[in-house]
C-alpha cells in the first residue's frame, strides 16, 4: 500500500479508470450480441442503426484509450463481417465423451 498522498490518489485514479475501460468493453460486446440479434431478424433499417452505434461506441473507446487502434479496427471489421455474412444458423454440435478403460 502506498504511503505518500499522491500515490494514493493515482491508485483511486487508477482504478476508476479501468472501471470505465471495464464499462466501455462490456458495452461493446453487448452491442455486438444486440447486431447479431437485429442481423438474425433480417429488418435492414435496424440492422444499419444498431451497425452505426456500434462503431460510433468503438471509436469513442479508442479516443479514449479504453481499446488499442488495432483492435478497435479489427473489431470493426468484424461488425461489417457480421453486416455482410447476414443471418446465421445455429448448429447444435453433439459433446463427445472418452471412453473410460
Amino acid at each position: 500500500m502506498a504511503n505518500i498522498k499522491q500515490q494514493k490518489k493515482r491508485i483511486l485514479v487508477a482504478q476508476r479508470e479501468r472501471l470505465e475501460n471495464l464499462r466501455y468493453r462490456s458495452a461493446i460486446k453487448t452491442y455486438f450480441r444486440r447486431l447479431q440479434t437485429q442481423v438474425d431478424t433480417g429488418d435492414a433499417e435496424a440492422i444499419a442503426v444498431e451497425h452505426v452505434a456500434l462503431v460510433r461506441l468503438i471509436d469513442k473507446a479508442a479516443a479514449r484509450k479504453a481499446l488499442h487502434t488495432n483492435t478497435a479496427a479489427r473489431k470493426k471489421s468484424n461488425a461489417a463481417g457480421i453486416v455482410a455474412r447476414g443471418p446465421q444458423v445455429a448448429v447444435k454440435r453433439k459433446r463427445v465423451v472418452a471412453k473410460k478403460r
